[in-house]
């Protein structure tokens, strides 16, 4: 028999043998693919290798039970619904299984009409089904994520959930992640789908350029102002708004768009009146963010603005079993673009790539594929190409933060050396006042009572 790979997943976990198989037949009669666990151990180790749309699982079991079952579901997969079936049910173990999230609870002998029923408007109201048993399948607002793993996909499902919504959304996630990717896709599974999607990159533009890019401008505003220009906030009329690295947004306009969130309004350079805004706001940062606003940088209210859901993009490193899928689909672009013909990495090359640290995530690894596809003459690319194409795209030299972060340490120290700990004296040699002197060493963990009668 052929496997129906649009049948909803269902981790179906019980000790008892024989009740096992007796309902893993009777879900597989009713369309589901069912994945037997003998237990809770084997139930957490199915779900590290992959992602069921629900679990189905009994509450009385040795070693790992239901319930302890349940919190490392919801650790590692909080969107994923859980429903216990148990003989030894009570109000009370229900009504507890229920407070802690728990989707649904059944005691046996249970009608298994009334368990189908359940499995399907849990898969319905959680959206974990996958969107390929959508007829004409829905799944396209995320085509351009390639995965199968289950970190991935738990995350995406999240993305799906939140898109649905018109809530402002804050992205989060190492450089190179698919940020912007992942801004597009909850785009396009929301409902102004058909809406534009417009976004910019508020560290790559300057101060004076940016606030007209945001609001616009009327003709005669400033110099060079010889005509009207629609900001972003109107170009994305009926769309989404997404700013990315908003970390680097100079205050003086995070005050101004702060006020354009609030009124829903926006008011163009060199305008009189405001014009009304219909946007969905995604955010997004590679910084910490959080640090940001304890040195003052980033304003808390716009914060709780834009943060109403978080989501962190995972590493590359986080799913390290996607590392094949994406160099192999990034090479049958590669070899279309360059006329290059059927291409493989040699194995030895791709258990380099599978174990490489990838600080740079996607992107990096696309650079990576990119030039050892440049580089190669054979059809199968070997390991030494891959070594030097990751040695050269992690130089020896330090980054920019890096080195501006040590330095700043480094001078820190020697001014409290040369102070012997006074911190007003210290602040004085290096032209700061004592407030940001001290958030300085806070920032860096300076202590100066430990610099008092050094050596």
């Amino acid at each position: 028999m052929m496997r129906n790979l649009n049948a909803p997943r269902i981790l179906l976990v019980d000790d008892d043998a024989d009740l096992l198989r007796l309902l893993a037949i009777r879900l597989k009669s009713s369309g589901f693919e069912v994945f037997p666990a003998a237990g809770g151990e084997q139930a957490l180790a199915m779900l590290s290798i992959q992602r069921p749309d629900i679990v189905v699982t009994d509450l009385r079991m040795p070693g790992i039970d239901g319930m302890a079952l349940f919190d490392g579901v919801r650790r590692s997969h909080p969107t994923l619904p859980v429903i216990v079936l148990t003989a030894h049910g009570s109000i009370p173990d229900a009504v507890e299984a229920m407070q802690r999230g728990v989707f649904g609870y059944l005691t046996k002998p249970y009608d298994a009409a009334e368990l189908v029923a359940q499995i399907h408007r849990a898969i319905e109201l959680s959206g974990t089904a996958s969107a390929k048993d959508t007829p004409g399948g829905d799944n396209a607002w995320r085509s351009e994520f390639v995965t199968r793993s289950p970190v991935m996909e738990d995350f995406l499902q999240q993305a799906r959930l939140v898109a649905g919504s018109e809530v402002s959304v804050f992205i989060r996630g190492p450089s190179g992640a698919g940020k912007e990717l992942l801004a597009r896709a909850i785009h396009k599974a929301s409902s102004r789908a058909k809406g534009p999607f417009v976004g910019i990159n508020c560290g790559a533009i300057p101060e004076a350029l940016l606030e007209s890019e945001l609001f616009g401008h009327v003709k005669g505003a400033f110099t060079g102002a010889t005509r009207d220009h629609d900001g972003l906030f109107q170009s994305a009329r009926g769309g989404t708004l997404f700013l990315d690295e908003i970390g680097d947004m100079p205050l003086t306009l995070q005050v101004k768009l702060l006020r354009v969130l609030e009124e829903r309004e926006v008011r163009p350079v060199g305008a009189t009146r405001s014009l009304p805004t219909d946007v969905r706001m995604i955010s997004a940062t590679h910084r910490n963010i959080d640090a940001a606003r304890s040195e003052g940088r980033f304003r808390d209210d716009l914060y709780y603005r834009l943060n109403v859901v978080s989501l962190n993009v995972p590493a590359l490193a986080e799913r390290r079993e996607d590392i094949p899928l994406l160099t192999n689909h990034f090479l049958q672009q590669l070899a279309e673009r360059y006329q290059r013909g059927q291409l493989s990495f040699a194995p030895e090359a791709m258990e380099m790539l599978v174990a490489a640290p990838w600080p740079g995530n996607v992107r990096q690894l696309l650079n990576v594929v990119e030039q050892t596809v440049a580089l190669s003459t054979t059809s199968i690319i070997p390991t030494s190409l891959v070594q030097r194409a990751i040695h050269e795209d992690n130089p020896a030299i330090e980054a920019f933060e890096e080195a501006r972060r040590r330095f700043e340490r480094e001078y820190l120290v020697r001014l409290l050396r040369l102070t012997e700990g006074n911190v007003s004296q210290a602040a004085r040699i290096a032209k700061r006042n004592r407030t940001e002197f001290y958030r300085l060493l806070s920032r860096h963990q300076l202590e100066p009572g430990i610099f008092k009668n050094a050596p």
